[in-house]
């Protein structure tokens, strides 16, 4: 009788796990995991998200106050909510995740970031008193949705497919560390060229570039603006020619009114030595 009792002590405790299981279960599914696919979901009504990474010890020793913490968002009217970095790195970046664990209080889109103790009485005090109203909210500049933000969520997003490929490259190919670097580099190089081309491309649909026709050779026909100069030079090369012209007709002339004033005087001097000279 002693062995059928301990079997069916055994199953009975077999089936209470059992049954237990899925109550336990369903406590822990009250925080609600975010991804980069319903992160948006942020941005209506009373939140409070932990960021965290399974590796790291303070978030290990944060788990269950954080769980504990869950269990009463119903009652408190907010949504507790959790984010694993490494297996979200956009959202890592989206939010300026620079240590762990980070914790932020969002309500209806303005996000404030909790410093204060990590206990669940803490949490509990945080909602139901409002203390985040004391605490100034992230500017709209460096909000989730900003411009700023979805770019560097972008950019982490490439960091960690960079790393995966890294990996890939090394581990499964078997490639060394040097032959996987010269591959990126060479991806660099050619994804440059084509975005310069791609922007040459765009720029000379945007503003094209307006064609010249050569000039003609400059002539008085053609360009009449070269004609005045000319006209002058001209001009003045027949000014100096009349001038010149002129005093040769003057010294002429003067020269043909001596002539006979000379000849007067050699004829009037001329019978005067004659009759001195018997």
């Amino acid at each position: 009788m002693a062995p059928s009792g301990s079997l069916v002590a055994s199953l009975a405790g077999l089936l209470l796990l059992l049954l237990g299981a899925p109550w336990t279960y369903g406590r822990r599914s009250s925080v609600r995991v975010i991804t980069d696919q319903n992160w948006r979901d942020l941005l209506q009504g009373d939140w409070m998200i932990e960021f965290y990474a399974p590796w790291c010890p303070a978030c290990q020793n944060l788990q269950p106050e954080w769980e504990s913490f869950a269990e009463w968002g119903e009652d408190l009217e907010v949504n507790v909510a959790k984010v694993d970095v490494t297996e979200q790195p956009g959202l890592s970046g989206r939010f300026i995740i620079t240590a762990l664990p980070t914790i932020y209080h969002c309500k209806d889109g303005e996000f404030r970031r909790y410093q204060g103790p990590r206990t669940k009485k803490d949490f509990i005090n945080f909602v139901t008193d409002e203390e985040w109203k004391s605490i100034e909210p992230v500017s709209s500049w460096f909000g989730p949705g900003s411009v700023l933000m979805s770019s560097m969520s972008a950019l982490f997003q490439l960091s960690m497919w960079i790393r995966t490929c890294h990996n890939y490259f090394i581990e499964d190919l078997g490639l060394p560390v040097w032959g996987s670097y010269t591959v990126f580099a060479l991806i660099t190089l050619l994804s440059g060229l084509l975005l310069g081309l791609c922007m040459i491309f765009v720029a000379d649909c945007l503003c094209p570039s307006k064609r010249r026709r050569p000039q003609p050779y400059p002539s008085k026909k053609i360009l009449p603006e070269s004609s005045p100069p000319l006209k002058k030079v001209e001009e003045e090369q027949e000014a100096d020619e009349e001038d010149v012209s002129e005093e040769e007709a003057e010294s002429k002339g003067g020269a043909n009114k001596d002539f006979p004033q000379n000849a007067v005087r050699q004829r009037s001097v001329g019978p005067s030595l004659a009759t001195d000279n018997p």
